[in-house]
């Protein structure tokens, strides 16, 4: 069983944000696989910090504002 991340994004928003992309898209952009994506995306794999700026880089965003890490005791937004 895989652990879930502690790790939160917003790569679903930003995307359809981003002209409706589609997580292929942004996968060829990014470097990685549409399965890679689709992990991150569904919070069940953390990327390297590469691949999260990549991410950002991708959707036109900084990298705070696609990715999060809860402070001790902090909700995780749904």
């Amino acid at each position: 069983m895989v652990k879930p991340t502690k790790v939160t994004n917003s790569i679903r928003k930003h995307r359809f944000l981003n002209g409706e992309m589609t997580q292929a898209e942004l996968a060829k952009k990014v470097g990685v696989t549409r399965q890679t994506i689709i992990a991150i995306e569904q919070g069940k794999y953390s990327p390297s910090l590469e691949v999260a700026f990549r991410i950002a880089h991708a959707l036109k965003q900084r990298l705070d504002e696609v990715f999060a890490y809860p402070e001790e005791g902090e909700v995780k937004p749904e």
